[in-house]
């Protein structure tokens, strides 16, 4: 790969996928064990789609997609699954003495004489994306193992208690394999839906949830145990919701789990939300902010004292916009405390504080012990009652910049949701800096996005904003995306900061409006707004947008 390196980078330029100045740069940078094409990829400079495109072209190696793909299910007996994995290939198929498989990586020779020596055949090399490979190793060969263990499930005598501790047993395997299929797929929430004759596995990928695959209803008993032993939660009680965490490592990669019962009419629903710590993103650049509203954020949180307040509801990205404010933040002469429930990822340089109510640190408990502690910014979980507020107001009213979440439908319904918690208007109107609304939307798959007309419905309401627009981004669907169109998430935001007249309205108890007045007149970019223009800007579709924004 050593001496198409440089050709390789000039073919990317030419066919007008990264500029001389990227490649130049990207040049600079990489690191000499490192491949040029997956530092473009890593920099977001190609997809993997384009890169295996101009790879097919440079080597004249053919490009396969697994998406559809007919394999043999005799033929995952000749290549092992950590082979597969660790190499990232799989076999196709046999013809004669010849094996075809498909790698990410055709010219890593060292693999290819490796397999020819094991399996005897002559190896036959094709191009396949990374995840396209992850994805089919994690069905095809989990597929299998899957109807082995519901044999072994059958006929296997061992105590429950040694079944579900023991690492090769049928129901850890199983476990092990349903979280290292999610983390393959890049799910945020494992699902397991109890009915009446069977066990459904949903994953929550991109902020939808995806049916995974069907169990059969004895199975339900045995996972959900394991699940409890995993997370050290009482596997005797199955009438009260219980909620826990799983720390482990899954590939070398550390992954935290949170998990979470709930007793239904066919059992306990258990979901597990995925915490993969080594994406992280703590770059505030990168979260989706436009220009005006990144400025003005990084503004209020710039402010020696003062709330300032994210609003959404679950799921919708504000755990990682406080985070990379604190990471913004985390400077030796600060000293930054939280009080979080639960510590989601842990900050180098920040003292973080674990909710414990059993033994009376709640939120409201956590932070007033925080204000003995000389800080320069606190950050609080998130605000749930009047108790918290008032501390949190305390706090930022003697030289203190406080940060917390608070759950409501925009910016402008957080200053009455404050109002409804009993706060006094002249507390709120004396201590409030700014209000970002916060929801996450799908990104236009890059591989498969192709430019089309705007509908007439389209460009009524973009007009309906002041805003025109003739065409538009859609995805057809591909197998990089699993044939959605849509590959990732992107933020949208709205900001509201409280000027002097905005105070004015809260202290003498006028409505939503005047503050909507208010807020148009400043020329806040509203949530709706912030979509649109992301449409205009082809990174997402109006229907992903008004999935999580009104209309005016």
């Amino acid at each position: 790969m050593s001496t198409t390196r440089k050709r390789l980078g000039d073919l990317l330029v030419e066919s007008g996928l990264i500029t001389d100045a990227q490649l130049q740069s990207a040049l600079a940078d990489k690191p000499r064990d490192q491949k040029l094409g997956d530092l473009l990829l890593q920099r977001g400079y190609i997809t993997e789609q384009q890169l295996i495109e101009v790879l097919e072209f440079q080597l004249g190696i053919p490009h396969v997609n697994l998406f559809r793909y007919p394999f043999d299910p005799k033929l995952f007996n000749i290549v092992p699954k950590e082979f597969a994995k660790r190499n990232l290939l799989v076999p196709l198929k046999v013809e004669g003495d010849r094996l075809f498989v498909a790698m990410s990586d055709p010219m890593d020779y060292i693999t290819v004489d490796d397999l020819r020596l094991s399996t005897g055949f002559h190896i036959e090399t094709a191009i396949a994306s990374k995840d396209d490979i992850l994805r089919t190793i994690s069905k095809y060969y989990d597929e299998e193992s899957f109807d082995e263990l519901f044999i072994e499930q059958t006929t296997n005598q061992a105590e429950p208690q040694d079944e579900l501790t023991d690492l090769d047993s049928p129901v850890v395997r199983l476990v092990n394999q349903l979280m290292a299929s999610a983390i393959t797929q890049k799910a945020s929430d494992i699902h397991f839906d109890p009915q009446e004759h069977q066990v459904v596995i949903r994953f929550r990928i991109d902020g939808l949830l995806k049916t995974e695959r069907f169990l059969p209803k004895h199975m339900q008993g045995m996972i959900g145990a394991r699940i409890k032993i995993m997370a050290n939660l009482d596997i005797t009680e199955h009438r009260v919701p219980q909620d826990g965490r799983i720390k482990t490592q899954v590939d070398f990669r550390p992954i935290d789990l949170r998990v979470s019962t709930l007793p239904t009419v066919f059992g306990e629903k258990i979901v597990m939300r995925i915490l993969d710590l080594s994406s992280s993103l703590n770059d505030m650049t990168k979260l989706g902010f436009n220009r005006l509203n990144l400025q003005r954020f990084q503004e209020q949180i710039g402010k020696p004292n003062g709330i300032v307040l994210i609003s959404g509801p679950t799921g919708s990205g504000k755990s990682s916009t406080l985070y990379a404010a604190l990471n913004q933040l985390n400077q030796e002469e600060v000293n930054i405390i939280t009080v979080e429930d639960p510590v989601e990822y842990q900050l180098e340089g920040v003292n973080q504080i674990q909710v414990n109510p059993n033994v009376g640190l709640t939120f409201a408990a956590g932070l007033r012990a925080i204000l003995r502690q000389d800080p320069d910014v606190v950050m609080v979980g998130e605000i749930r009652d009047r108790e918290t507020v008032e501390i949190a107001i305390r706090a930022s009213l003697t030289g203190h910049l406080v940060l917390s979440t608070i759950h409501t439908n925009d910016s402008i319904a957080s200053v009455t949701r404050l109002l409804d918690m009993g706060v006094e208007p002249f507390l709120v109107t004396s201590s409030l800096n700014a209000v970002i609304a916060q929801r996450l939307i799908r990104r236009v798959c890059r591989d498969c996005g192709r430019e089309m007309e705007a509908s007439g419905r389209e460009k009524e309401i973009f007009a309906k904003r002041g805003l025109a627009i003739e065409k538009v981004i859609r995805g057809k669907g591909c197998p990089a995306c699993n044939m959605t169109g849509y590959r990732g998430r992107i933020a949208i935001h709205e900001i509201l900061v409280l000027d002097d007249a905005m105070r004015e309205v809260i202290h003498n108890g006028g409505s939503s409006a005047d503050l909507r007045e208010i807020a148009i007149r400043n020329k806040t970019v509203f949530l709706i707004d912030d979509g649109l223009l992301k449409v205009k800007q082809g990174i997402t579709t109006t229907e992903e947008v008004l999935r999580v924004a009104l209309i005016e």
